[in-house]
């Protein structure tokens, strides 16, 4: 099984990086910046998520970024080394031999015994802070935001003299996908403290498409959660939330953060640029 999955990957990779050729970045590639990937929903072990595997190896040697962050649903179906692997190592194996750091958030059909996982980078812990150049993220465990967590991050981010203060967690605080929605209990926790503390960029993923949310509160918010599962046309057509949005394939997101900016463009399987923009700090609140 693992032979055909290694071949699966291989044929993927083949056949994307000669479509790419002569691809070129939206984003500005500055000298300095802080650059990543955001994933969600991705651990099924499945073809789609080999391809979109392949596909951001490919985009990462015309847009080299260090390290990628996920929005949770890691590992679906058990926590088993086979599991790992298949559904992690494989898939993931050029980035990770490329030295790309993967810093995981958990998500619902996560174990929290994901957080001793190595690989993932969280170090024991089911909610941890860690800083890139200018920018300070914040991943958050968001099926299970007890007193003691939400302690936790007002004091990190009253502390943090980061230009840059980004969360990323599984569940969207806003959304328009018809499966579940908005997370609005949720974001009465949540909310005042990144209003607060000057949260300017918010990451999920659960709902399985993309979508960028209208700021809210003087907040951008990404839904990320079509990186191996799809629910193909759920989200709700005409929403006022909607700023863009794609759930037609499954898709990641390339960010640069360069200064007083975050620059963003989100990627489908094939290869189709489905979104990208700029946000500026000058024009947050």
């Amino acid at each position: 099984m693992q032979t055909r999955r290694r071949f699966v990957f291989g044929a993927a990779f083949a056949a994307i990086s000669a479509s790419l050729h002569g691809w070129q970045p939206t984003l500005p590639l500055q000298a300095g910046s802080v650059r990543f990937a955001a994933i969600g929903d991705m651990g099924t072990g499945e073809t789609p998520q080999y391809e979109l595997a392949a596909r951001m190896e490919s985009f990462r040697q015309a847009f080299p970024f260090d390290f990628v962050i996920t929005l949770g649903d890691n590992i679906y179906g058990g926590s088993g080394a086979r599991d790992y692997r298949s559904k992690f190592e494989i898939p993931y194996a050029p980035l990770l031999d490329a030295g790309v750091k993967f810093y995981a958030s958990l998500g619902n059909h996560d174990s929290p015994s994901q957080s001793l996982y190595k690989p993932f980078n969280m170090n024991g812990q089911q909610y941890y802070t860690f800083t890139k150049g200018n920018v300070q993220f914040f991943a958050l465990d968001s099926s299970y935001m007890r007193p003691k967590e939400l302690a936790w991050l007002e004091t990190e981010l009253k502390k943090s003299e980061a230009d840059w203060k980004i969360c990323y967690f599984h569940h969207p605080l806003y959304s328009s996908g018809g499966f579940h929605g908005s997370s609005t209990e949720l974001r009465g926790i949540l909310e005042p403290l990144f209003i607060t503390y000057g949260v300017q960029v918010v990451f999920a993923g659960h709902e399985h498409s993309y979508e960028r949310v209208k700021p809210q509160q003087g907040i951008s918010h990404f839904v990320e959660g079509a990186s191996g599962q799809l629910r193909k046309g759920d989200l709700r057509k005409g929403s006022v939330l909607t700023a863009a949005g794609y759930d037609q394939d499954r898709s990641f997101m390339l960010v640069e953060i360069a200064g007083d900016a975050v620059h963003f463009q989100t990627v489908s399987r094939t290869g189709q640029t489905v979104d990208s923009g700029v946000i500026l700090r000058s024009a947050i609140r």
